[in-house]
């Protein structure tokens, strides 16, 4: 089989996602998904006509964001009709999925130049949901109506999920804040240093003027007397009813793990950030890149998906991770750039703890608590930022991970070329 090469990779940077307030939120979600596009073009003087398939990833696939977002940011990028796109949900994990499919499709030898990322407008997410709250449909719970599937496998808020994970492992609020507070200084010091520029392109307004450049989630000013001063963000989720049911999101996890008890830790500074973005990346098969006269920057090395158990949800990506290293044959020690999405403090305080993971290779130049989650669009995002620090570092492997709703994890190992 041919390997799958990456030729290049592009993201937005991460806008506000509060409707109206972030800098991108007044765009609709294919102008994000066409400025990545437009990019990949660009970069790489790309005839679109080559490109077999655009495979876009978005987990709240309604309103503007409904209607196979792949295939119209395509258009809407100017790319030739005869390029195809497709649009995938696999919650958080989807960008991650989106490469993983461009992969297997390249490798098998279907298809020569694919186009993977992701778009998430978590302000548009936050403008639907003001809607259905004011059209009288309940906030919490609103999408767990299927009381069958509740009765197997119940299902709670993520929140209150990395709460009750946080006490079975034994982790503190102290821990997790540290981990907060180390994800903006992380973050900071890359942003100074110029380590997103490669990747980084603008969003520009219908008008051609810049509506944002540099991330704009980051809080650089962060202490660790501001993080201890938070309340916990999920203390009065864990005791509301789920939709109009009687079972709070507490007593869905106790139903499941009788007897555990657990306080609220994570609060919006050691949680990730509510941000849009978008971002792509360029596949082609070795025949692709040298008929074109590209020079691939990696080649995707193994793939794999895991589910864990869904009324926890968050803790998949151990168990992912240590399935793909298997599949490539590798250990721990052979990673020289790990990214772990920091969806919440806890995942990643136990995926380092579970497998014993030297800090410094892990979310080198911070993540989501410091930078933001655009739920579909992350795990592209992640590759990218991966490759980028394996090419400033000199390392020769990356491993990507997340957990994902329903308690699952993609999980993709990348080779520096």
């Amino acid at each position: 089989m041919d390997d799958a090469l990456i030729i290049d990779a592009v993201r937005t940077p991460r806008g506000g996602g509060k409707w109206g307030k972030g800098s991108l939120s007044h765009l609709h979600p294919q102008h994000l998904g066409a400025a990545v596009l437009k990019a990949i073009q660009e970069r790489n003087a790309l005839d679109t006509r080559e490109v077999n398939d655009v495979i876009f990833s978005t987990s709240a696939q309604r309103g503007r964001q409904a209607g196979d977002i792949g295939r119209m940011s395509a258009l809407y990028a100017g790319y030739d009709p005869v390029v195809s796109g497709m649009t995938l949900d696999r919650f958080c994990g989807g960008g991650i999925t989106s490469v993983a499919l461009a992969t297997a499709q390249i490798r098998s030898g279907m298809e020569e130049v694919v186009i993977a990322g992701g778009v998430e407008m978590m302000s548009y997410r936050d403008h639907l949901t003001a809607l259905e709250v004011a059209g009288g449909v309940p906030r919490l719970g609103r999408d767990m109506g299927n009381p069958g599937l509740q009765a197997m496998h119940p299902q709670s808020n993520q929140g209150v999920c990395a709460d009750a994970i946080a006490a079975m492992e034994g982790i503190t609020r102290e821990a997790v804040d540290a981990l907060g507070l180390e994800s903006q200084r992380r973050a900071d010091a890359a942003i100074r240093a110029g380590r997103f520029d490669r990747s980084l392109v603008p969003v520009l307004n219908e008008d051609g003027s810049v509506a944002l450049a540099q991330d704009e989630y980051p809080r650089p000013q962060t202490t660790a007397e501001a993080l201890a001063s938070l309340r916990p963000a999920f203390l009065a989720v864990a005791d509301a009813p789920i939709g109009e049911g009687d079972e709070t999101y507490r007593q869905a996890i106790q139903r499941k793990y009788p007897g555990l008890e657990w306080e609220a830790i994570h609060h919006a500074g050691n949680s990730s950030g509510v941000v849009d973005g978008a971002a792509a990346l360029l596949l082609a098969s070795p025949d692709a890149a040298r008929r074109n006269g590209w020079t691939p920057r990696a080649r995707v090395v193994a793939t794999v998906n895991k589910g864990d158990c869904p009324t926890l949800m968050l803790n998949a990506p151990v168990p992912a991770a240590r399935a793909v290293l298997a599949k490539a044959g590798l250990t721990a020690d052979d990673i020289d750039v790990w990214e772990i999405n920091e969806a919440f403090a806890v995942v990643a305080e136990k995926f380092m703890r579970d497998l014993a993971l030297d800090r410094s290779k892990v979310n080198i130049n911070g993540g989501s608590i410091a930078l933001g989650h655009p739920i579909g669009a992350t795990g592209s995002m992640l590759i990218g930022t991966a490759l980028d620090e394996l090419e400033r570092s000199g390392g020769r492997y990356a491993l990507i991970t997340m957990c994902a709703a329903g308690g699952m994890a993609p999980a993709i190992i990348i080779e520096r070329i």
